[in-house]
């Protein structure tokens, strides 16, 4: 079955760098549209970035400029560059697939990362 696992989340002090990185099994990951999402307590789970069907991508207005969303379809695995890191950043960031075929969704455990100094 498809399985996302994330690894890469931390403290990291404020102005910091992470890379967030998803394994993925199971699947045929060129068919897939990956992105990452985010959640804290109290909030829905949000967009960061994502991969979008036409191969370009899209990220959350909070994190232009600073984040970078990649993939390695060698590999299977998509990774997540943030840079600049703030506060309010801190969150549980979740993997996601997305089938570009028949639309069925997954999703990983997700990884804590926690910006603080």
């Amino acid at each position: 079955q498809v399985q996302l696992v994330e690894s890469g989340g931390g403290l990291v002090q404020p102005g910091g760098s992470l890379r967030l990185s998803c394994a993925a099994s199971g699947m045929i990951f060129e068919l897939y549209d990956m992105g990452w999402y985010c959640e804290t307590p109290g909030k829905q789970r949000e967009l960061v970035a994502r991969f979008t069907g036409s191969g370009s991508t899209k990220y959350a207005d909070f994190v232009k400029g600073r984040f970078t969303i990649s993939r390695d379809n060698a590999k299977n695995t998509v990774s997540l560059q943030m840079n600049s890191l703030k506060v309010e950043d801190t969150a549980v960031y979740y993997c996601n697939a997305v089938n570009m075929y028949n639309g069925r969704e997954y999703w990983g455990k997700g990884t804590l990362v926690t910006v603080s100094s």
